[in-house]
């Protein structure tokens, strides 16, 4: 062997371990240093515009406790309710994340290709992960897209109807978390015009038999979800009773 390729040799295996130890501490310092430590700053800078309780949840989290984005819809219906008025409104159930779905939305990133139940990330409410999410693409791929997730709440309405709390954004691009670095979807800032979207899309499809809003967590006008994706809300939640399905079918059915 010549010295030159010996010199070869030696330069390419110091740049593969430059490369390990660059991807290492990059993974390091993306998914847990910094992780933890904006977690620690957010417990001691964090006041919430409205208590996350039972009654009147605030906001959503991440699974390392940081603020992900306010509660800003709610509906009043059983679950399969939900699911048929979001499908006939025209969004598409997401599906949960394993490896293949991941790999999947990857794909539909990088190569423009469409993905339209492509996985969303899990938020937490109530200690637990969203039930329900649904989403629609906008353009060709899972890079932007509207979406939404839903939290059954443990109490009722004052006739016995299921709760359902729901947070509503939209993936504006994929990038870099602007906090840790880590590789994730960066939301748009207006989230009143997501909020809107939605319940407008259950109007239009027939799927509300009233709606009204109620003060969610209050005016906010440089906001930031634990992704570091500023925001700006009126903080009114949106409430919508969802039409039965019983109500429906009568209302189709041909006079006798």
């Amino acid at each position: 062997m010549t010295a030159e390729r010996r010199g070869f040799g030696s330069w390419a295996r110091r740049g593969l371990r430059a490369g390990i130890v660059f991807v290492g501490a990059y993974l390091l310092i993306a998914y847990l240093i910094l992780p933890r430590f904006w977690e620690e700053l957010d417990k001691k800078d964090d006041v919430d515009h409205a208590s996350p309780t039972e009654s009147a949840p605030g906001f959503a989290y991440n699974d390392e406790g940081g603020r992900a984005g306010p509660i800003n819809v709610e509906l009043v219906g059983d679950r399969e309710q939900l699911i048929r008025a979001l499908v006939a409104a025209g969004w598409r159930p997401a599906e949960p994340i394993t490896f293949e779905s991941s790999v999947a939305i990857v794909k539909s990133v990088v190569f423009d290709r469409p993905d339209p139940t492509a996985p969303v990330s899990n938020l937490y409410l109530f200690d637990r992960k969203q039930a329900l999410a649904f989403e629609r693409e906008v353009g060709s791929s899972a890079d932007r897209r509207h979406h939404n997730r839903w939290w059954l709440n443990d109490m009722a309405d004052s006739v016995g109807r299921p709760i359902w709390y729901g947070a509503a954004s939209m993936d504006a691009r994929a990038g870099l978390s602007r906090r840790t670095g880590q590789v994730t979807h960066l939301i748009s800032p207006d989230l009143d015009s997501e909020r809107d979207f939605l319940m407008e899309s259950l109007q239009r499809a027939g799927r509300l038999e009233r709606q009204y809003e109620v003060m969610g967590v209050g005016p906010i006008q440089d906001g930031h979800n634990a992704e570091g994706s500023r925001y700006h809300t009126d903080g009114m939640r949106s409430v919508g009773v969802l039409v039965a399905d019983s109500a429906r079918e009568d209302a189709a059915a041909p006079p006798e």
